[in-house]
């Protein structure tokens, strides 16, 4: 029995037995976030590339938000025993706890890009004038790579929602790596979007969601050590 036991911990211990774990947490944490942002996604494949769609787009994505953050919960407190792997229990627990926390962060975030894109859109309709445009750019960014910040924030700490706003916008300029690693990030996903299509990006979106947290580690240390007890 002990020899049986033994092998099995080697089993465990391995890098192959590692890697298949990570797999399968990839796995499953795609599938349930298919899942949760699946009444958003399906319309939103089909609905046609125009301005006018704008505001409905913002509609179906308010679902994701919610999705994204159990995600990022579930990547970040899963057991490191391989034997006890329960991605989707820690998933479905990380989607209860951050529920509003997420929906409070992604439903401004949507709102703001939306009336951002739409005077982009239609930016002649409105009378903006032409230099205006790198404004509009740079706010959108800007407001894009905070969010990011604030949903890996509120995903994994217990705090107010002004609290993580303002931590999200703080972290931007106090770790320049993450900010730069996120737009990194956001730029590759613009750009498996506009070459292919989003269905290429929503199959990654358990990859995406990892490498989020990877790049936003140094943030995440710094918040637990000095905002934490």
């Amino acid at each position: 029995m002990s020899g049986a036991a033994q092998t099995w911990r080697q089993f465990g211990d391995g890098p192959l037995s590692r890697i298949s774990a990570r797999v399968y947490i990839l796995l499953v944490v795609e599938l349930l976030l298919l899942l949760t942002a699946v009444p958003g996604l399906l319309p939103l494949l089909l609905l046609d590339r125009d301005p006018s769609n704008l505001p409905l787009v913002a509609l179906l994505l308010v679902p994701v938000g919610p999705a994204i953050s159990a995600a990022l919960y579930a990547l970040r407190h899963q057991r490191p025993d391989l034997t006890d792997l329960r991605p989707a229990a820690t998933f479905w627990r990380g989607y209860r706890t951050n529920l509003s926390g997420a929906l409070r962060v992604w439903t401004p975030t949507l709102l703001w890009l939306t009336v951002l894109a739409m005077n982009l859109a239609y930016r002649d309709a409105v009378g903006l004038p032409g230099w205006w445009t790198v404004p509009l750019v740079l706010l959108a960014v800007a407001v894009t790579l905070a969010a990011a910040n604030a949903l890996v924030i509120t995903s994994l700490f217990d705090f107010r929602t002004r609290d993580v706003l303002r931590l999200a916008v703080h972290f931007l300029v106090r770790t320049p790596g993450v900010t730069v690693g996120t737009a990194l990030l956001l730029a590759a996903a613009t750009g498996v979007t506009a070459v292919f299509s989003e269905a290429v990006l929503v199959l990654l979106a358990s990859v995406a969601a990892l490498a989020l947290l990877r790049v936003g580690d140094p943030m995440v240390e710094l918040i637990r050590k000095e905002f934490t007890s």
